[in-house]
Protein backbone atom coordinates (compact mmCIF):
# COMPACT_ATOMS: atom_id res chain seq x y z
CA UNK A 1 0.00 0.00 0.00
CA UNK A 2 0.77 3.69 -0.71
CA UNK A 3 2.30 5.88 1.71
CA UNK A 4 0.39 8.93 -0.22
CA UNK A 5 -1.48 10.47 -0.01
CA UNK A 6 -0.67 10.59 3.77
CA UNK A 7 -2.87 8.43 6.20
CA UNK A 8 -4.86 11.25 7.47
CA UNK A 9 -6.06 12.32 4.32
CA UNK A 10 -6.98 9.01 2.77
CA UNK A 11 -10.33 8.19 4.34
CA UNK A 12 -11.85 11.75 3.71
CA UNK A 13 -10.60 11.73 -0.13
CA UNK A 14 -12.08 8.40 -0.55
CA UNK A 15 -15.39 9.66 0.64
CA UNK A 16 -15.30 12.68 -1.24
CA UNK A 17 -14.46 10.85 -4.46
CA UNK A 18 -17.00 8.31 -3.96
CA UNK A 19 -19.58 10.76 -3.73
CA UNK A 20 -18.29 13.00 -6.30
CA UNK A 21 -18.39 9.75 -8.74
CA UNK A 22 -21.42 8.91 -7.54
CA UNK A 23 -23.29 12.20 -8.02
CA UNK A 24 -20.92 13.12 -11.57
CA UNK A 25 -19.98 15.79 -10.19
CA UNK A 26 -16.48 17.81 -10.50
CA UNK A 27 -13.72 19.86 -9.15
CA UNK A 28 -11.23 22.45 -9.26
CA UNK A 29 -8.60 23.52 -7.06
CA UNK A 30 -7.21 26.72 -5.80
CA UNK A 31 -4.32 26.56 -3.28
CA UNK A 32 -1.99 28.21 -2.29
CA UNK A 33 0.00 27.05 1.39
CA UNK A 34 -1.34 23.43 0.91
CA UNK A 35 1.28 23.14 -1.56
CA UNK A 36 -0.61 21.11 -4.09
CA UNK A 37 -1.81 18.26 -1.33
CA UNK A 38 -5.39 19.17 -2.46
CA UNK A 39 -4.86 17.89 -5.91
CA UNK A 40 -2.13 15.44 -5.78
CA UNK A 41 -4.64 13.42 -3.44
CA UNK A 42 -7.69 13.65 -5.76
CA UNK A 43 -5.28 12.86 -8.61
CA UNK A 44 -3.82 9.76 -6.96
CA UNK A 45 -7.77 8.11 -7.17
CA UNK A 46 -7.93 5.96 -10.29
CA UNK A 47 -10.89 7.87 -12.48
CA UNK A 48 -10.14 11.37 -11.36
CA UNK A 49 -10.01 12.41 -14.96
CA UNK A 50 -14.14 11.94 -14.58
CA UNK A 51 -14.34 14.38 -11.40
CA UNK A 52 -11.09 16.43 -11.55
CA UNK A 53 -11.54 19.69 -13.91
CA UNK A 54 -8.30 21.14 -12.79
CA UNK A 55 -6.06 22.87 -10.23
CA UNK A 56 -3.89 25.93 -9.92
CA UNK A 57 -1.26 26.49 -7.37
CA UNK A 58 -1.81 30.16 -6.84
CA UNK A 59 1.06 31.07 -4.09
CA UNK A 60 2.79 33.78 -5.61
CA UNK A 61 1.27 37.28 -6.26
CA UNK A 62 2.53 36.58 -9.72
CA UNK A 63 0.92 33.28 -10.44
CA UNK A 64 -2.55 35.34 -8.72
CA UNK A 65 -2.32 37.90 -11.76
CA UNK A 66 -1.99 35.51 -14.34
CA UNK A 67 -4.38 33.10 -13.46
CA UNK A 68 -6.66 33.94 -11.04
CA UNK A 69 -8.10 37.55 -12.01
CA UNK A 70 -5.98 39.08 -9.42
CA UNK A 71 -5.65 42.59 -9.69
CA UNK A 72 -3.95 45.96 -7.91
CA UNK A 73 -6.94 46.83 -6.38
CA UNK A 74 -6.53 43.10 -4.26
CA UNK A 75 -2.86 43.71 -4.10
CA UNK A 76 -3.49 47.34 -1.96
CA UNK A 77 -6.27 45.47 0.36
CA UNK A 78 -4.53 42.53 1.17
CA UNK A 79 -4.70 42.10 4.17
CA UNK A 80 -3.35 38.72 4.43
CA UNK A 81 -5.33 34.94 3.72
CA UNK A 82 -8.90 36.03 4.67
CA UNK A 83 -12.30 34.44 3.79
CA UNK A 84 -12.72 37.11 1.78
CA UNK A 85 -9.23 36.66 -0.26
CA UNK A 86 -10.01 32.70 -0.76
CA UNK A 87 -13.84 34.09 -2.01
CA UNK A 88 -12.40 35.29 -4.21
CA UNK A 89 -9.90 33.60 -5.62
CA UNK A 90 -12.46 30.10 -5.79
CA UNK A 91 -15.20 32.10 -7.09
CA UNK A 92 -12.82 33.18 -10.04
CA UNK A 93 -11.24 29.47 -10.68
CA UNK A 94 -14.62 28.02 -10.85
CA UNK A 95 -15.75 30.42 -13.37
CA UNK A 96 -13.10 29.72 -15.37
CA UNK A 97 -12.81 25.58 -14.93
CA UNK A 98 -16.71 25.32 -15.01
CA UNK A 99 -16.52 22.72 -12.29
CA UNK A 100 -19.44 21.79 -9.84
CA UNK A 101 -17.35 22.71 -6.47
CA UNK A 102 -14.06 24.77 -6.56
CA UNK A 103 -11.60 23.83 -3.55
CA UNK A 104 -9.71 27.12 -2.32
CA UNK A 105 -7.64 27.54 0.98
CA UNK A 106 -4.75 30.19 1.99
CA UNK A 107 -3.62 30.31 5.22
CA UNK A 108 -0.16 30.48 6.86
CA UNK A 109 1.54 26.90 6.89
CA UNK A 110 4.73 27.87 9.26
CA UNK A 111 7.30 27.82 10.84
CA UNK A 112 6.88 31.54 11.07
CA UNK A 113 4.15 34.21 10.63
CA UNK A 114 3.29 37.35 11.03
CA UNK A 115 1.63 39.53 13.70
CA UNK A 116 -2.35 39.24 12.54
CA UNK A 117 -4.57 36.32 13.94
CA UNK A 118 -4.47 35.12 9.65
CA UNK A 119 -0.98 34.98 9.58
CA UNK A 120 -0.28 33.04 12.65
CA UNK A 121 1.15 29.60 11.89
CA UNK A 122 -1.30 27.10 11.42
CA UNK A 123 -4.64 29.04 10.27
CA UNK A 124 -6.17 28.29 7.31
CA UNK A 125 -9.28 29.90 5.37
CA UNK A 126 -11.01 27.57 3.33
CA UNK A 127 -13.70 28.21 0.55
CA UNK A 128 -16.11 25.48 -1.57
CA UNK A 129 -16.99 27.41 -4.77
CA UNK A 130 -20.41 26.59 -5.34
CA UNK A 131 -23.62 26.50 -7.67
CA UNK A 132 -25.18 26.55 -4.35
CA UNK A 133 -23.40 29.13 -2.82
CA UNK A 134 -19.80 30.34 -1.11
CA UNK A 135 -19.13 28.19 1.70
CA UNK A 136 -16.67 29.53 4.25
CA UNK A 137 -14.82 27.78 6.63
CA UNK A 138 -11.45 28.87 9.25
CA UNK A 139 -9.51 26.64 10.99
CA UNK A 140 -6.43 27.46 13.37
CA UNK A 141 -4.71 23.55 13.85
CA UNK A 142 -2.42 25.20 16.79
CA UNK A 143 0.79 23.68 15.15
CA UNK A 144 3.80 25.61 13.78
CA UNK A 145 4.92 22.53 11.60
CA UNK A 146 4.81 23.26 8.12
CA UNK A 147 4.18 19.49 6.85
CA UNK A 148 1.63 18.78 9.56
CA UNK A 149 -0.02 22.12 8.50
CA UNK A 150 -0.31 21.20 4.70
CA UNK A 151 -1.82 17.33 5.46
CA UNK A 152 -4.58 19.19 7.79
CA UNK A 153 -5.56 22.19 5.94
CA UNK A 154 -5.91 19.68 2.97
CA UNK A 155 -7.81 17.45 5.15
CA UNK A 156 -10.26 20.22 6.75
CA UNK A 157 -10.36 21.16 2.83
CA UNK A 158 -11.97 18.08 1.57
CA UNK A 159 -13.81 17.57 5.08
CA UNK A 160 -15.11 21.16 4.12
CA UNK A 161 -16.20 19.88 0.18
CA UNK A 162 -17.73 16.45 1.53
CA UNK A 163 -20.09 18.65 4.07
CA UNK A 164 -21.21 21.02 1.27
CA UNK A 165 -21.93 17.76 -0.95
CA UNK A 166 -23.74 16.13 1.43
CA UNK A 167 -25.58 19.67 2.45
CA UNK A 168 -24.16 20.17 6.05
CA UNK A 169 -22.39 22.85 5.36
CA UNK A 170 -24.18 26.71 6.45
CA UNK A 171 -24.04 29.50 3.95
Amino acid sequence: MSDFPPQKIKSILQEVTALLKERKETVSIAETCAGGLISAALLSIPGASGFYKGGLMLYTLESRVAFAGWTEANTAAYEGPTPDVVTFLATNVRGKLGSTYTICESGTAGPTGGNTPTRTPGYVALVISSEKGTFTREVMTGSSDRGENMVAFATEALTLLRDVIKGDAKL
